[in-house]
């Protein structure tokens, strides 16, 4: 049986993770649900391993074919599941890994080809950037079927649109295409058709050539002014910057430079 999610990496140290039922847009059940979970453990490891053979140091979240990168959870499976118990349990599941996912120190990037839509959209919003296709589709759909988000994208849409414009995008409910994406901040670039995930290959690409420390430094200095107080997240970002100045790439770097002048 083919793995319902692929987890693979790059010669580069880039984790490449694809929703993997192109038969049903790339929805999941429950099944996938929790074997993407799974993988965003090993994401984890591998973001700290200390054998540099095995990091990882950017992720890439797309789907198969070309259709769509995520519809969501799969209500075919899903229906079958219909109590509040069942709720927990599967909204468990995914919102336990899109905040683990969220939180790794290394870049995480959605290639959005296609539909993102309900779960989809969540999962996309819980990266740290999204590269939609020009014929992509992001939509928060939940509140078509009675529901409001369930794996934390509420919170998510609200730190990146502001408070207004989340409460539109989610009461009006309908998908939105790659320049209305663009224009609200839920996209930081256009690919053409089919090339969402090359764009975002090398975009990885070029981070990868960064100094790790750097990198890591770089997100969790945002990621302190988007979830502590002000004076917390600027004693946050002083505190990073002394290793990176004493730090060989640094060090390195300001000779390169000098030289050149």
């Amino acid at each position: 049986m083919t793995d319902s999610v692929l987890f693979e990496t790059t010669a580069d140290h880039i984790a490449v993770v694809t929703f993997n039922r192109p038969q049903s847009r790339n929805a999941l059940d429950l099944a996938a649900m929790r074997r993407f979970s799974a993988i965003v453990d090993e994401l984890v490891a591998r973001c700290d391993a200390a054998d540099g053979e095995t990091a990882i140091r950017a992720v890439i979240l797309t789907g198969a074919g070309r259709d769509a990168f995520c519809s969501g959870g799969d209500l075919l499976d899903l229906r079958g599941r219909p109590t509040e118990d069942d709720a927990r349990e599967f909204t468990g599941i995914m919102s336990g890994a899109l905040g683990r996912l969220e939180r790794l120190p290394v870049p995480v990037i959605a290639a959005v080809n296609g539909y993102a839509l309900g779960g989809g959209s969540e999962i996309a919003s819980a990266c740290d950037l999204r590269i939609v296709d020009e014929a992509a589709q992001m939509g928060f759909i939940h509140i078509r079927m009675a529901l409001i988000p369930g794996w934390g994208a509420g919170q998510r849409l609200l730190r990146i649109t502001g408070y207004s414009r989340a409460m539109a995008i989610l009461l009006e409910g309908r998908p939105m295409g790659a320049d209305e994406l663009l224009s609200y901040g839920l996209a930081h670039q256009v690919a053409e058709r089919g090339q969402a995930f090359d764009a975002a290959l090398a975009f990885a690409q070029k981070v990868v050539q960064h100094p790790p420390a750097a990198v890591s430094a770089m997100k969790r200095m945002l990621w302190a002014g988007l979830t502590q107080p002000y004076e917390d997240a600027l004693a946050t970002e002083h505190e990073l910057f002394p290793p990176l100045w004493a730090d060989e790439p640094h060090l390195a770097a300001v000779e390169a430079f000098l030289n050149r002048r």
